[in-house]
């Protein structure tokens, strides 16, 4: 229920609402508008390519070297957008924050990002999708990416003055997920509509769940 509803302070109750999809509330990292269906894939890692492999030190031991690093880092980023880019991937999720060069590259591809995601958010994410987080730092970061999911919009959204992002996945199981916005003058008040309502889907949980005689 918590990634299932939000609230708006400071709009009368008749403007709360029923939305398909879930909400996520935070803003894009980047944006880029693309219609009709969209493949999504989630990462849990940074996706700026580490110079070191894991427990390998790395020596620099000029300032050309530390400038050769950085360009190799850069071209190896634009790289993997440019693979997202031709596997039709339009939308990142990120359960983690990305340095500015993936956003970079992420808008000159056409690749929308949302950033810092929960594990809770993530967790409705797979169950809704039925994907598995992208890892693209195995043996080769050109194979084909299957783990994608299929989003049926993906567009900002305005809940009072906080900027949120709106998506529709195409799920592959009876869960179909919609948000319920609650809408009430105080945050009190909100907060005790949710807290009834919870209530009343958890009764309804109850009053419907099978009985194996």
């Amino acid at each position: 229920f918590a990634e299932l509803h939000a609230t708006v302070a400071g709009l009368p109750l008749a403007s709360s609402r029923v939305l398909p999809g879930i909400i996520l509330r935070r803003d894009f990292a980047a944006y880029c508008p693309a219609g009709g269906d969209l493949r999504a894939v989630l990462v849990t890692e940074p996706l700026r390519t580490p110079l070191p492999a894991p427990g390998v030190e790395f020596v620099v031991e000029s300032e050309g070297q530390y400038q050769a690093s950085l360009c190799w880092i850069s071209r190896r980023t634009e790289a993997l957008m440019k693979h997202l880019q031709s596997n039709d991937v339009k939308l990142l999720l990120s359960s983690v924050k990305q340095e500015e060069v993936v956003i970079y590259y992420a808008k000159l591809h056409g690749v929308s990002v949302v950033e810092s995601l929960s594990s809770e958010e993530i967790a409705l994410i797979r169950e809704i999708t039925g994907v598995s987080p992208y890892a693209p730092f195995g043996d080769n970061i050109h194979r084909e990416i299957t783990e994608t999911a299929v989003a049926t919009f993906c567009r900002p959204l305005l809940l009072g003055s906080k900027r949120c992002v709106h998506i529709g996945f195409t799920s592959v199981c009876a869960f179909q997920p919609h948000c319920l916005i609650l809408c009430g003058p105080v945050d009190g008040v909100n907060e005790q509509h949710a807290a009834a309502l919870q209530g009343a889907f958890t009764m309804l949980q109850q009053l419907f769940k099978r009985v194996d005689l």
